[in-house]
C-alpha cells in the first residue's frame, strides 16, 4: 500500500496600497489590509489548522507526519501580526514530525529572470527557517511549483538539496503515474516527487462543490481512492495551498472534520503510513526520468505561466522589475533591496491575469484590485518611484565621489 506526503503551500503576499502618479513616499505597502488578511487568515485557518496537526501527530504518535513550505513575506507578517501562528509551527517543528521546504523568500519568479537572485532568496529563506524552527530544508518547492529541467541542474549545483517538488502534469507524464518517484535525465542524484493533482485537487477544489458527483466527500471514501494507488505507486502526493483549510474551503464545509478523520482511514490498513517529502526520499528508488525541456507549473488547467507571464501587461512589468536589479542592488539601500524584492512576489502579476481560468474564484480570494489593469497601473507606478529612489542614491554616489576626488 502507499505512502501518504501531504505539502501545505503557506503564503500571503504583501498587498500594494493605492499608489498613484502623484505619490512621492516610499510607503508602498498597504499595512492595514495586510495586517486585517493575516489575522483573518490566522483566525481561519492557520491556527485551527496548526492545532488540528498538532493534535493529529499526538493522536496517532508521530505516524502522523506533514510538511509545510511558509514563505518569507508571510512570515514577516506573521511576527508583526499574527505572531502565536509563528509559535504552533514551532511547536510542530519541535515534534519531529513535520518537515520544512525551501523555496524562494519571497516567493517569486526569479528562477525564470535571475539566477543570482533566485539563488540569494533560497538562501535567505533557508536561513530563516534554520534560525526560526532549528531545522535546515534539504527538498525544495519552487514558486507555484514552476520546474523545468533546468530547475533541477541549479538546484543540484547549490549541493544542499536531495529533493524537488513539482507537478504531475500530464503532459510530462505520458501516461505514467505521479505516484512514483523521478530524477531529471540530466541528474540523478535529485529526486522529484510529482504532486497527485487529481486526488489533491478532490480536496483543495471540489470538496464542497455540491454539483460535484463524489460529493460529499468523506474520508473513508478518499481512503478506498488512495489505496487504489497499492501496485501502481509507491507514494500519493498530496500538494494544496494550506489556506484549503477554513479559506477556500470554510469550516461549515465540513473540512476539518474530514482532515481530522482522514489519518484514522489511511492507517486502517497495517502498510499504510505517512512520510514527509524527505522520508519519502529516502524510502524509495526513482523508477523513471522526467524530462521537462520546457516550463510547467502547479497552477490552472494548462499547467503552465499564462497565469503570470500571459499577456503584455504581465511581461513589461516583470521586465522593469528584474532590468533594474543591478542598479537597485548598487546602492546599498537595504530598505530599497527588500522594497524591491517583495515586488517580485507573483500575486502582483497574477493580479494582472487577463485570461478564464477554471480555478479563479479560489485565485481571485484575496485579490484587491477591481480589474488586471488597475493591479498593472498601481504596480507600474511604484516602479517608478522605485526608479527615483534609484536615481537619487545614484546621485548622491556621484555627488560623494566628486566631492572626494576634489
Amino acid at each position: 500500500m502507499p505512502s501518504v506526503c501531504f505539502y501545505f503551500q503557506v503564503h500571503q503576499p504583501c498587498r500594494l496600497r493605492h499608489y498613484t502618479v502623484f505619490d512621492q513616499d516610499n510607503r508602498y505597502f498597504d499595512d492595514s489590509k495586510n495586517r486585517a488578511i493575516c489575522r483573518k487568515v490566522a483566525d481561519k485557518c492557520y491556527l485551527p489548522a496548526n492545532r488540528l496537526m498538532l493534535d493529529l501527530i499526538r493522536q496517532y504518535e508521530g505516524k502522523f507526519r506533514v510538511a509545510y513550505s511558509i514563505t518569507g513575506v508571510l512570515l514577516e507578517q506573521l511576527a508583526e501580526f499574527a505572531p502565536e501562528v509563528i509559535s504552533t509551527f514551532d511547536a510542530l517543528a519541535r515534534t519531529g514530525c513535520v518537515e520544512f521546504l525551501a523555496e524562494t523568500y519571497y516567493h517569486s519568479l526569479s528562477f525564470l529572470y535571475s539566477r543570482g537572485e533566485f539563488k540569494e532568496q533560497i538562501h535567505k529563506h533557508v536561513e530563516t527557517i534554520e534560525k526560526m524552527f532549528g531545522v535546515r530544508p534539504k527538498v525544495f518547492r519552487n514558486t507555484e511549483l514552476i520546474y523545468s529541467n533546468s530547475l533541477t541542474d541549479t538546484i543540484e549545483s547549490m549541493g544542499e538539496f536531495d529533493g524537488v517538488l513539482t507537478e504531475g502534469a500530464d503532459k510530462i507524464l505520458r501516461g505514467r503515474s505521479p505516484n512514483f518517484i523521478y530524477t531529471s535525465p540530466r541528474s540523478g542524484r535529485v529526486k522529484l516527487l510529482l504532486k497527485n493533482y487529481t486526488l489533491s485537487d478532490d480536496i483543495a477544489f471540489r470538496f464542497s462543490n455540491r454539483d460535484w458527483k463524489e460529493w460529499p466527500l468523506m474520508a473513508d471514501k478518499f481512503s478506498q481512492w488512495v489505496g487504489r494507488v497499492n501496485g501502481n505507486g509507491y507514494v500519493v502526493n498530496l500538494f494544496m495551498d494550506y489556506e484549503t483549510f477554513g479559506e477556500h474551503q470554510w469550516e461549515d464545509t465540513g473540512i476539518f472534520e474530514f482532515m481530522r478523520s482522514l489519518p484514522g482511514e489511511i492507517l486502517k490498513h497495517p502498510d499504510n503510513n505517512f512520510k514527509t517529502p524527505s522520508e519519502v526520499i529516502a524510502s524509495y528508488p526513482a523508477t523513471d526520468t522526467i524530462d521537462v525541456p520546457g516550463i510547467i507549473s502547479w497552477a490552472d488547467m494548462e499547467r503552465d505561466l499564462s497565469a503570470w507571464v500571459g499577456n503584455p501587461m504581465q511581461s513589461n512589468a516583470l521586465h522593469d522589475l528584474y532590468r533594474m536589479e543591478q542598479r537597485v542592488k548598487r546602492t546599498g539601500d537595504e530598505a530599497l533591496v527588500a522594497d524591491w524584492r517583495k515586488l517580485q512576489t507573483s500575486d502582483h502579476f497574477y493580479y494582472m491575469c487577463t485570461k478564464w481560468f477554471s480555478d479563479g474564484d479560489v485565485h481571485k480570494y484575496f485579490n484587491p484590485y477591481d480589474s488586471p489593469y488597475d493591479s498593472y497601473i498601481n504596480f507600474m507606478n511604484v516602479m517608478g518611484n522605485i526608479e527615483k529612489r534609484c536615481k537619487s542614491k545614484s546621485n548622491v554616489k556621484t555627488a560623494q565621489t566628486v566631492s572626494r576626488e576634489v
